[in-house]
């Protein structure tokens, strides 16, 4: 029996929950958190354990992927994944906040924790999407938004729907399949044209 799957944002909610965000208790790292789940389909386990040496080059500046490794992903889904630019903001401002910071420490922390449990960052999407009424989305609705956005624009950069599945970090590409919300209105448009 398959699971209710949680709804993917639209950009008009996307545009609304940073706009609501920018304006909690620690505003920056909670942007980090969204973005990481909307922008590189992150899921909650990977964001709370995700580490610096995951996300800087041999010198220390912010890279260009985020080198997820196995142990903080979802069995053994880690791998890189192309990061894109407002995580790069996002992730020197924070790196500017606490400039000493250690590579094997955790980026997402709490007040009273140096390292993040997967449930808090799974709470913190619930509070938020219950806060803006946003039905049916959860701390899953990023990762589904990250990867329907990827498979409706692959097309433009010469990519295909196997490079989504690698986006995703998917054994099979049934599973990233499963993930890509229908869009009827681009299937009138596509049968039109």
């Amino acid at each position: 029996m398959l699971q209710k799957q949680a709804k993917a944002l639209t950009p008009a909610q996307i545009r609304t929950t940073l706009r609501f965000i920018a304006d909690t208790r620690f505003a920056d790292r909670n942007k980090l958190i969204f973005l990481l789940s909307v922008k590189a389909g992150l899921r909650a386990k990977e964001i709370a354990q995700l580490k610096w040496s995951m996300v800087l080059d041999a010198d220390g500046a912010i890279s260009d992927l985020i080198r997820l490794t196995d142990s903080a992903s979802k069995g053994n889904s880690g791998g890189a994944i192309p990061m894109a630019r407002d995580i790069r903001d996002a992730l020197s401002v924070m790196k500017e906040q606490d400039p000493q910071t250690d590579l094997d420490s955790r980026i997402i922390r709490t007040q009273r924790s140096l390292e993040t449990d997967p449930q808090f960052i799974v709470n913190l999407f619930f509070d938020w999407y219950r806060q803006l009424g946003f039905l049916g989305c959860s701390s899953h609705s990023g990762r589904r938004t990250f990867i329907t956005n990827a498979a409706r624009n692959i097309g433009l950069f010469g990519g295909s729907i196997r490079d989504v599945q690698e986006l995703a970090r998917h054994r099979s590409l049934a599973m990233t399949q499963r993930y890509i919300e229908v869009d009827s209105n681009a299937m009138r448009k596509v049968v039109d044209a």
